[in-house]
């Protein structure tokens, strides 16, 4: 159950952590609005991510009998997608940041004073929900970590876990406004962000790799 716990606190973090133009466009939205508005925006976002665990878990117990023979493999090779996109985002990171790409485009510009919780919940949602790299995450996190994880209540602690992490970290960029918003929004900010994220992403990936013999 602990492992569940911790497996599915590190993949909601992993996934949320780095602050690119959904995290800045949270930031200000809620400086500018309020933050029940903030609170609502963040809340979407984490449903997603918790949406995404759902699917992933689902789907590793479906195939999770036909593929307990090649649980190894799956193993090598769900670590090294994780390792691939944490190479990924930390370059990506850092051409952006070379590049000077800062901000967000604001869909809602202009607009800040008819938002409302329940309209940010499904606009950040649905701009949440057309990353594919979320589910292709969420799925190599399962099908490394093999059926247990996959199964029953193993399964259900690490959704649960992994929305929790995630919406922990939407609604602290939320409360923080505009003030967190300086420092996570700017170029050092996204680029400390995104490493951090990659590093996480790291650990999962070894973790699986350690847990399953090497």
């Amino acid at each position: 159950m602990t492992a569940a716990i911790v497996a599915g606190l590190l993949a909601g973090y992993g996934i949320a952590i780095p602050v690119g133009a959904v995290g800045a466009y949270l930031v200000a939205l809620t400086a500018r609005t309020s933050l029940s508005v903030g609170a609502g925006a963040a809340l979407g976002i984490a449903a997603v991510d918790g949406g995404y665990a759902i699917a992933a878990v689902l789907g590793g117990a479906a195939l999770a009998g036909a593929i307990e023979p090649y649980a190894v493999p799956l193993r090598w090779a769900s670590a090294v997608v994780l390792l691939t996109m944490a190479v990924i985002g930390a370059v990506a990171a850092i051409r952006r940041h070379r590049a000077g790409t800062s901000g967000a485009d604001d869909p809602d510009d202009g607009r800040a004073d008819r938002v409302t919780p329940a309209r940010a919940f499904v606009t950040f949602a649905g701009i949440t929900a057309i990353n594919p790299m979320t589910v292709v995450y969420f799925a190599a996190l399962v099908i490394g970590s093999g059926a247990q994880l996959a199964a029953g209540l193993e399964g259900v602690v690490f959704v649960a876990a992994a929305f929790a992490a995630s919406a922990s970290w939407q609604l602290l960029l939320a409360g923080g406004g505009a003030l967190l918003g300086r420092f996570v929004t700017g170029p050092r900010g996204r680029l400390a962000t995104a490493f951090v994220s990659s590093a996480v992403i790291v650990v999962l990936a070894v973790r699986m790799l350690v847990t399953s013999g090497g």
